[in-house]
């Protein structure tokens, strides 16, 4: 079938750095397995969809879990695929919580999950996505490693590599610094909400360093002050909780309101220590999300990039939700959720692999008509999107020529 030739072609260019045959040849069959396989995406379906072989699945099994390939370049190689079709409009991290019902894969704990209000035994990680007109696509992955987990017996019993730390920032600013960095394109925004998951602090002087534009969003209690700019940074500010400081901006700035649309509560702050060159205060802007907002009214976040309109920064944090989307479409379609291993190279092979089928599935196609394709509605930007479900909705339309999950 042509289809499956093209998925080869596209397998080999991310995959033919790898030496050994063998190697390309399983990364081609578990791709795609994802990809035409229904229901759940074991080790032991994805096989069969390859080969006849009663061995095939031990095969495949060792290939994700034990064969020592590097993913980084795989993700790498996606994110230059993608962008050969699709411009980055900016860089969405977004949390990916996996439920585990056992406690010996590599980073499982349970932990408390703000969107659910519940507590779980669960992965926990982060996945950055390459958000475009034509939809989100995941390009690299890090899990979060709890305390037992960062040393120890349990460290070396999961084969975590040593540049993989306990701080979570650390491991999504090492992903974010990749993307940056080797994106063939002028820099775009960081977009990050994982309040709940990281520190805020940590990440926010994580990115104020690395000199990146960036939309974070941060707890009610985070500490800021209003911005005195002609105060010297050696002098202390009277910080507040960012909520706080929020709804005394009783007053909505003019031209920050869109037609048809809520206000947007917004006013400029300083974050205690952070100055700019000539040592007076950095600017920042505090934004509330707008009541009747479909992501939730009153999400705070904050901004570098002061002196945008505030319809443009809030268009950034409205990209946030379709990776939300995104990530369901994984779960449901793509066996995100269906990682059959114990490992930490592992879980990023399988994660690797799982965006290289998703993203395969969305671009294979001519990328002009797959961005003028309506969406089940318009991004925040007002631009046209891809549809997100149903699973076979693509194979439908003809924008492949195989079986996509359903």
């Amino acid at each position: 079938m042509r289809g499956w030739d093209s998925v080869a072609l596209f397998t080999d260019q991310l995959f033919g750095h790898l030496r050994r045959a063998d190697q390309r040849r399983w990364a081609h069959a578990y791709v795609q397995g994802l990809l035409s396989t229904p229901g759940k995406k074991s080790i032991r379906r994805l096989a069969a969809v390859a080969s006849d072989s009663p061995t095939a699945s031990q095969a495949l099994h060792q290939f994700i879990n034990e064969s020592p390939w590097e993913w980084e370049p795989v993700c790498d190689q996606l994110r230059q695929w993608a962008e050969g079709r699709v411009r980055p409009r900016a860089w969405t991290a977004a949390p990916v919580v996996l439920p585990k019902r056992g406690e010996k894969s590599c980073g499982v704990h349970r932990r408390f999950i703000p969107h659910t209000g519940r507590t779980v035994n669960c992965q926990v990680g982060a996945a950055v996505f390459m958000s475009t007109d034509a939809g989100e696509f995941p390009v690299g992955w890090c899990l979060f490693l709890p305390e037992p987990w960062a040393q120890g017996p349990l460290r070396e019993r999961a084969r975590v590599p040593q540049t993989a730390t306990a701080s979570t920032e650390s491991q999504l600013l090492y992903v974010l610094d990749a993307m940056v960095q080797r994106s063939q394109y002028e820099p775009v925004p960081v977009v990050v909400d994982l309040d709940g998951y990281m520190d805020s602090r940590r990440l926010l002087d994580g990115l104020i360093k690395r000199r990146l534009d960036f939309v974070v969003a941060i707890p009610d209690g985070f500490p800021l002050a209003p911005l005195e700019p002609h105060a010297s940074g050696t002098r202390r500010p009277v910080t507040a909780a960012a909520r706080v400081l929020s709804d005394r901006s009783a007053e909505v700035r003019p031209g920050s309101a869109r037609p048809g649309r809520e206000p947007v509560r917004d006013g400029l702050v300083q974050i205690p220590g952070a100055v700019a060159p000539d040592q007076r205060p950095q600017p920042f802007r505090l934004f509330a999300q707008p009541d009747g907002h479909p992501a939730g009214p009153g999400q705070l976040w904050i901004t570098n990039m002061a002196y945008r309109p505030v319809d443009e920064l809030l268009e950034y944090a409205e990209r946030h939700p379709a990776t939300g989307e995104t990530v369901d479409l994984l779960q449901r379609c793509f066996g995100l959720r269906d990682f059959e291993g114990r490992s930490f190279p592992g879980w990023h092979h399988h994660m690797a692999l799982v965006s290289a089928a998703f993203t395969y599935s969305r671009l294979a196609a001519d990328p002009d008509r797959q961005a003028a394709r309506p969406g089940l509605g318009a991004g925040g930007d007002g631009r046209a999107r891809p549809p997100l479900g149903p699973c076979s909705l693509w194979a439908q339309e003809g924008a492949l020529s195989y079986p996509v999950a359903v």
